[in-house]
Order: C-alpha cells, then sequence, then structure tokens
C-alpha cells in the first residue's frame, strides 16, 4: 500500500507539474510581465533558485521547470537558466546527502540496479553517468551513491551536468517553440475571427449606436 501512494503521488506531482507548465505556455505574456515588474535579474535568480531547489530534491522531476523556463526567458536565456540551476541543485545534492545518508539506503538501491550498470566501478564516472540515465531513481541514485562513496564534488558536479544539461536544454528550446506556435496560433485564430466574424451562426449581431447629435445654442 505504501509503494502504491508513492508512486501515485509521484504520478500526481509529475501531473501537476506539467499541468503548471503549460499554464505558463498558454498565459505567457502575463507571466513574463508579472516577472518583469520584479526586475530582469531578480526574476533570474529566482528561476534559478526554484530550479536549483527541485532538482536538487530526492526523486524531484524538474523536466516540467526546464520546458517553462525556456517558455519565459526564450531558448538561450532558459538554457542557461537551467545550467546553472543545475550546477547549483549538485552541489545542493552532494552536501543534503552527505549530511544525511542515513536517510537513503543506498546499499539496497545497488542490487536493484540493471546488469549493464553494475559492469562499472560503484562510484565511477561511467557508473554514476550510467545511473543517470535510468529514468525515476536515478538521478537521486547517483546523487546519494556519489555523497556516500565520498567521490569528489566536482566528479559528481559535471557528470550530472553531462546528462542534464543536455536534455535541459532541449527542454528549453521546446518550450519557447511550443509556446511561439501556441501563440501564433491563437493570433491566427483571432484574425480568422475577426474576418468572418459576420458569418459565423452563433455571432450576435450588435446594435449599431445611436448617432450624437451636438446642439449649438446661439445668444
Amino acid at each position: 500500500m505504501n509503494r502504491l501512494l508513492k508512486r501515485l503521488s509521484a504520478i500526481a506531482l509529475l501531473a501537476a507539474s506539467f499541468a503548471l507548465a503549460g499554464f505558463v505556455i498558454a498565459k505567457q505574456p502575463q507571466v513574463e510581465h508579472l516577472l518583469l515588474t520584479l526586475g530582469p535579474w531578480v526574476a533570474v535568480l529566482l528561476a534559478v533558485l526554484v530550479f536549483a531547489l527541485v532538482a536538487s530534491a530526492p526523486f524531484s522531476v524538474t523536466d516540467a521547470l526546464a520546458i517553462m523556463n525556456g517558455a519565459i526567458f526564450g531558448p538561450i536565456e532558459g538554457s542557461i537558466v537551467n545550467a546553472v540551476g543545475l550546477v547549483l541543485a549538485a552541489l545542493l545534492g552532494y552536501a543534503m546527502h552527505r549530511h544525511a545518508t542515513h536517510m537513503f539506503d543506498v546499499e539496497s538501491y545497488l542490487k536493484k540496479l540493471p546488469a549493464w550498470v553494475k559492469r562499472f566501478p560503484v562510484g565511477s564516472p561511467l557508473f554514476l553517468i550510467s545511473v543517470r540515465v535510468i529514468p525515476g531513481f536515478g538521478g537521486t541514485m547517483a546523487t546519494a551513491t556519489a555523497a556516500a562513496f565520498r567521490v569528489p564534488v566536482w566528479v559528481h558536479v559535471w557528470t550530472m551536468c553531462a546528462i542534464a544539461v543536455p536534455i535541459c536544454t532541449l527542454l528549453a528550446i521546446f518550450g519557447d517553440r511550443v509556446t511561439v506556435f501556441v501563440h501564433q496560433a491563437e493570433y491566427r485564430a483571432h484574425v480568422y475571427y475577426e474576418e468572418h466574424r459576420p458569418h459565423f451562426p452563433f455571432h450576435r449581431k450588435l446594435p449599431h449606436p445611436t448617432p450624437r447629435v451636438t446642439v449649438t445654442v446661439t445668444p
């Protein structure tokens, strides 16, 4: 029952994150305007901080955040936000697992790894990269293993970024392109409706306004 609840909560969290990404894409101008009111640097720092906190959490999924950053900041700035957030998340996650190794049973998870991953020495760069390819718990497993086996932090950071940065960059580009497509489609639909509005059967004709009459009083 506990395993089922964990899976359902993970699915619900994933669905909610992508629903939020869809909302941001649909309301991109309003969201961008809201962030710009905070100041461009404040908005970027806030996005980096949120991405780092979410990416460093165990069993978190950052795909929706990477898409949202691309939708809000564009493909280049969104990719930079994702990359910086990933570096901070790697450092934060490593420190968290170093001080809370008892919360993650590394040995039990190592036994569940597929045979092609076990061919590499535990804690080696190839092992960490291979584990991160596994969807679901791969990222958390790699971070916990790096912390438990005292892997140098710079090795942990670059092995994480080697997998996550290209993926998040593609997601940022995807978010930007989807946003452009959605709003272009909305604009074309609006133009089409305005041009063909009298021919729509559900269009209600509004009465013509009564012309204003100006009365000039001469003394």
